[in-house]
């Protein structure tokens, strides 16, 4: 009989990476187990052909926790803030800080979900797989697992929009009691203080038509949230790279809350018949195919998806020097000082004289380390461990 897995998510049915990658995983998985996608989502958004998820058997179960009471909900948070700013952070007081930012109500609802129907549960991002190890000694009969998506600076570092240096503890303490914790590189495995295994993520999509390399359009891919895309790096760099090059064209494929902020810069500079923002689109192959460069200028990456999508279509790389950067493309990729406009530009500059051919047959190669087969069987490893 198929093991039963199961993936908790925040969302599987609106645009985003960790959403694509997580279809893409839960596909193949497919074939071999019987697999079910619990999702916060709301019911009304349920889409199974924004993924292809239609193309398989999957079960897919909406979860909505209960309310709060008022009381109950200002004692946790007193604690909380207690834990936060004034206690000692040690494994007990973890514990307790576990219990009062996700109160019983929300536990009992969760695993009154989640209880003896699955062998294996999949936490999808750090915030539920620490809720699956708050529910533990609930879930006796299930395998839990953690599946880290940010990267560890981006979830713990100092001015972090996620979870911030105050719980970076209580973090570990809580993974620690999960049976795997699984991170996307090596470069953060070892920023752990618990045991961790690494899983890259793979090629999400199938590759379109290789770029032929002459159409002078850099590209930039990803979601319009504050910081993190680097998107205001990469419009500062382009104006400057633009003064000395009237010829090049720049592509942003993305959507989010600083789209009018993008827009304004691009506006403020005059720059509307150089750069032109697209919405996500099914058919993001199209963009790769006519592209000549791509650009990540991310502040911060768990993993650049991009880069390797990237490189399937035969497009050379600009990217900021983050270590997971380095990790995945070596010395292929064209690498700027993280943050600074100046070295981006002058990149950039360096990227329209390239040996195309070259590098585009180099970044194929690369591409194929990151097949969802070779991905498969490390995921299939750990279920069976």
């Amino acid at each position: 009989m198929a093991k039963k897995v199961c993936f908790l998510v925040d969302s599987i049915f609106s645009i985003g990476g960790v959403q694509r990658v997580t279809a893409v995983i839960a596909k193949a998985l497919s074939n071999t187990y019987e697999v079910t996608i619990v999702t916060l989502d709301a019911p009304s958004a349920y889409d199974t052909t924004l993924y292809g998820l239609d193309e398989c058997q999957i079960n897919f179960r909406f979860f909505q926790y209960p309310p709060v009471g008022k009381w109950k909900n200002l004692m946790c948070k007193a604690y909380s803030y207690l834990y936060r700013k004034v206690l000692p952070q040690t494994h007990f007081t973890s514990d307790l800080y576990a219990h009062s930012s996700f109160p019983s109500e929300l536990r009992n609802a969760l695993v009154a979900e989640l209880d003896r129907q699955y062998d294996v549960i999949i936490g999808d991002h750090a915030p539920l797989a620490v809720r699956l190890a708050t529910c533990k000694k609930q879930l006796k009969g299930s395998k839990l697992m953690g599946w880290i998506h940010n990267s560890y600076d981006a979830l713990y570092g100092k001015g972090s929009l996620y979870i911030g240096e105050e719980l970076q503890q209580h973090y570990e303490y809580q993974l620690s009691k999960l049976q795997h914790t699984i991170v996307l590189c090596h470069c953060d495995a070892i920023k752990y203080h618990i045991p961790t295994d690494v899983i890259n993520n793979p090629l999400t999509l199938k590759p379109g038509q290789p770029s032929d390399g002459t159409s002078k359009r850099f590209l930039a891919i990803g979601r319009f949230s504050p910081l993190h895309k680097g998107f205001d790096i990469l419009i500062d760099a382009f104006c400057l790279f633009a003064q000395h090059n009237s010829e090049w064209h720049l592509d942003i494929v993305g959507e989010g809350q600083e789209g009018d902020r993008i827009q304004r810069m691009i506006d403020k500079y005059k720059l509307n018949d150089r750069i032109t923002i697209h919405p996500f689109t099914n058919n993001i192959q199209a963009y790769y195919s006519r592209a000549q460069v791509y650009i990540l200028s991310s502040r911060w990456e768990g993993w650049g998806l991009v880069l390797v999508e990237a490189m399937s279509h035969g497009l050379p790389v600009v990217s900021s020097d983050l270590p997971v950067c380095q990790e995945i493309m070596g010395d292929f990729g064209m690498y700027f000082r993280n943050g600074d406009v100046e070295d981006l530009s002058r990149r950039m500059g360096v990227a329209t004289m390239i040996n195309w051919k070259e590098k585009s047959a180099e970044a194929m190669d690369i591409a194929k380390n990151f097949s969802t087969d070779s991905i498969i069987k490390q995921w299939k490893a750990l279920i069976e461990e």
